[in-house]
């Protein structure tokens, strides 16, 4: 087995295992199963400090995004999308599927979105039923303020998506300061329970827009609109997967346990940076650092499958590659949730620094040496 160290999934304590593991009820029929699913998203409600309704789509973290665009997007409708990164550009296929009119911002990749820039576009283009945009993206691990942008495009009407898959649980957001419409996430990333689940946190401006809509959502799965009343109805629109659940419930109740959970998150991320930067390591990104991923450059010379492979094979360990416009120039060390402790990230850094020497890439220190001190 690997040590998977990747941008997500990450890996996963034994105890979500084990109640990933416990009997199942059939979760259509029994009462106590309902009672249990929105005691779990009731409890997601409390982690994120907000009254926003909490829900989860048995489907891997995309499954929101898509889910978002599929409910609130209408034949026509211009769809404002914030494109500093590989998924805040994805968000455009979503918004076509769906019959909508994107209308891309796009910005530099290496650095986060400037709200004093956007609001100066704004002044000028705010004809659009909702934006969307990232918090933290995977790609390249850049983090955007998406509370003060949220706030900001409210002054205008536009509601807002915000894709979180890779930041929640790892970086600090505080709902209750943003004007979030629906916010994604997904349950391989920080909150380290495996992958198939989706979490949305959904604002009543959101449902509401849902009901009013003209035209009907074009999707069943991808519907949110059919989660609005599961409870009083006792009815989901398709069998939940109960076991995913109930394994994401004890990860979440291991993230609400942990009291410093985004201090911790914020040092090792802040140390992998300092070590890298000292072994002669480019660092993808300018700025916008997350707590989460850290996209380092490929040195001159080697390829990034040379790197990722000789990981793997050497040390067991995993780390990640990247697509898109980013393919074959990054690869990125995920450390969130279960990955984000120090032996664990040291240990990449001992592998990442071995497998550089032996393609003949010199590093300039002891950068798992230097990581440890830097905490």
């Amino acid at each position: 087995m690997y040590k998977i160290m990747t941008a997500g999934p990450t890996q996963v304590r034994e105890n979500v295992r084990m109640a990933r593991s416990l009997p199942c009820t059939n979760p259509d029929l029994d009462m106590e199963f309902f009672d249990f699913y929105k005691e779990t998203c009731s409890m997601l409600s409390k982690a994120l400090n907000t009254r926003n309704r909490a829900l989860i789509l048995g489907g891997e973290g995309i499954l929101g995004l898509e889910a978002a665009c599929a409910s609130l997007t209408e034949p026509g409708d211009k769809v404002l999308v914030l494109d500093n990164g590989v998924f805040g550009k994805g968000f455009a296929d979503f918004v076509k599927i769906y019959s909508g009119q994107p209308v891309m911002y796009t910005v530099d990749y290496r650095n986060p979105i400037d709200v004093d820039e956007l609001a100066a576009y704004l002044e000028k283009n705010h004809d659009f039923k909702y934006a969307t945009m990232i918090h933290c993206d995977t790609p390249s691990g850049v983090i955007n303020d998406v509370a003060a942008i949220s706030r900001l495009l409210d002054q205008y009407g536009i509601m807002s998506v915000a894709d979180s898959v890779a930041g929640l649980f790892g970086q600090p957001l505080d709902l209750a300061n943003s004007k979030i419409d629906i916010l994604c996430g997904g349950s391989q990333k920080a909150l380290s329970a495996p992958p198939g689940l989706t979490m949305l946190w959904v604002s009543q401006r959101a449902f509401d827009a849902m009901v009013n809509r003209k035209t009907p959502i074009a999707s069943f799965y991808a519907n949110i609109l059919l989660f609005k009343d599961y409870y009083e109805k006792k009815e989901f629109p398709y069998t939940m997967p109960i076991s995913d659940i109930t394994g994401l419930r004890q990860a979440l109740e291991n993230y609400l346990e942990d009291k410093d959970v985004y201090k911790r998150h914020s040092s090792i991320a802040a140390a992998v940076r300092k070590a890298l930067a000292a072994g002669g390591v480019k660092l993808y990104l300018e700025s916008g650092y997350s707590n989460t991923v850290t996209a380092l450059e490929v040195p001159e010379g080697i390829t990034d499958m040379q790197l990722l492979r000789g990981m793997e094979k050497d040390y067991n360990i995993m780390i990640s590659g990247c697509f898109d416009v980013l393919a074959g120039k990054v690869v990125r060390i995920g450390h969130m949730g279960e990955n984000a402790y120090p032996d664990e990230v040291a240990d990449t850094l001992r592998a990442l620094q071995g497998t550089l020497e032996k393609l003949n890439v010199p590093v300039k220190c002891d950068m798992a040496e230097v990581f440890r001190k830097a905490l």
